[in-house]
């Protein structure tokens, strides 16, 4: 998958492992990430996704943290993340927020099999574990859109590895090396006026 990394995913690693401001990242992290997938939906479709969207991104925060201390860099443990949204957006139908085509699923869940499988996450239950004991908010499904095979936002071609775009607008794969010193107030939610890519 080809995802972003900047000082601000490095003070997010760095924020989300720490007390207090550890909350407000998480809740700043969901909010953006809902907003961003909500945008690449149909405007009449967004509300009703949206509840689903909070919970399922706040169970990946806990699938993020666990990811890192279980040995992965910052990009594997946030693509991880990426690909159970992907799992959770192709088991609803909702392809049009798909960030890779459904015919790579397989290959991004075999690279992190042995952390899937640890977990329990598979591709029809893309929480595992990490699924709150409370469950998630339903959302209605568009299973019609997955006969129509249109990715329209997927980005195909990125399966066998993490691919980082830096802020210089290169493309590397396996992630860029983390700063020293790390600011984690530079994390979104520590600071209203801090946005993340």
């Amino acid at each position: 998958m080809k995802i972003r990394q900047n000082v601000r995913h490095w003070a997010a690693k760095k924020a989300l492992t720490m007390p207090v401001i550890g909350d407000m990242t998480n809740d700043k992290l969901v909010d953006m990430h809902t907003k961003i997938f909500l945008g690449k939906t149909d405007e009449a479709n967004r509300e009703e996704r949206r509840d689903h969207l909070d919970d399922f991104f706040d169970a990946t925060m806990d699938t993020y943290v666990e990811a890192l201390e279980s040995g992965y860099t910052e990009a594997e443990a946030r693509e991880i993340t990426h690909i159970q949204a992907n799992f959770d957006f192709f088991n609803h139908g909702w392809t049009e927020m798909m960030e890779f085509p459904g015919d790579e699923l397989d290959e991004h869940f075999r690279r992190y099999e042995e952390f899937f499988k640890t977990h329990g996450i598979t591709i029809d239950d893309p929480l595992g574990e990490f699924r709150p004991a409370t469950g998630i908010a339903e959302a209605p499904a568009t299973p019609e859109k997955l006969e129509e095979g249109e990715y329209e936002n997927a980005v195909a071609g990125f399966a066998d590895d993490v691919y980082v775009e830096t802020p210089e607008g290169q493309t590397v794969a396996g992630g860029t090396e983390e700063p020293e010193d790390i600011d984690p107030t530079q994390a979104p939610g520590v600071d209203d006026e801090v946005q993340a890519d």
